[in-house]
């Protein structure tokens, strides 16, 4: 086996386990799952069907991930973090016919007690404060808080707020990557690295 699985955890047949991966304590991976190569499952973690989860995902402890729900590489979930996949659900009706999807970018993270409302995208390297409640598309690069939550800054890919000059320029305290403001005609601003500017 090229991956490692805890003696109480459960692994439906088929999903498909990249190498080097690690699913803990209590876990339960169902059918049709595809797990990338080094990802890191914690202790009583669910993974509904047919979730996709890229390589190098962090999921911690507690989190349940349900159907209709896709992660890049590089994403990072936060402890008891919540997906939902259904706007009304009631236990008398069956929606599974109604899942919204939800897709988290690259290198994203999501903060501790975190609720993410279903059908709402988080951006590449998005940054959820712990306790937020996303119910609206986050941005790449965004910094969100509160309840619900909403937009007070940007970050770095290694996760720094930004703070920018005259020239709306910022550069990441840890990596030296430096990072422009755009702001568009009649669309929100825009963040890109300097590096993915043509």
């Amino acid at each position: 086996m090229h991956y490692f699985k805890h003696e109480t955890a459960i692994i439906d047949e088929g999903s498909l386990i990249g190498a080097g991966t690690k699913i803990w304590h209590f876990s339960h991976i169902m059918p049709h799952c595809k797990i990338g190569e080094n990802c890191n499952l914690g202790q009583n973690v669910v993974i509904a069907p047919e979730v996709a989860l890229g390589n190098n995902v962090k999921v911690q402890n507690n989190v349940s991930i349900y159907t209709g729900v896709t992660c890049d590489d590089d994403v990072f979930l936060g402890p008891s973090m919540v997906f939902t996949n259904v706007i009304n659900p009631r236990s008398a009706i069956s929606r599974k016919d109604q899942y919204a999807k939800t897709h988290v970018g690259k290198g994203a993270t999501i903060g501790a007690n975190a609720t993410i409302v279903c059908g709402h995208n988080i951006g590449k390297y998005a940054f959820i404060g712990a306790g937020a409640v996303v119910t609206k598309e986050v941005p790449d690069y965004a910094l969100v808080v509160g309840n619900p939550a909403r937009q007070t800054g940007w970050v770095s890919e290694y996760g720094h707020r930004l703070h920018f000059n005259d020239d709306g320029i910022a550069i990441c305290p840890e990596s030296n990557q430096r990072y422009k403001l755009i702001q568009l005609e009649n669309a929100p601003s825009t963040l890109f690295r300097l590096a993915d500017l043509p």
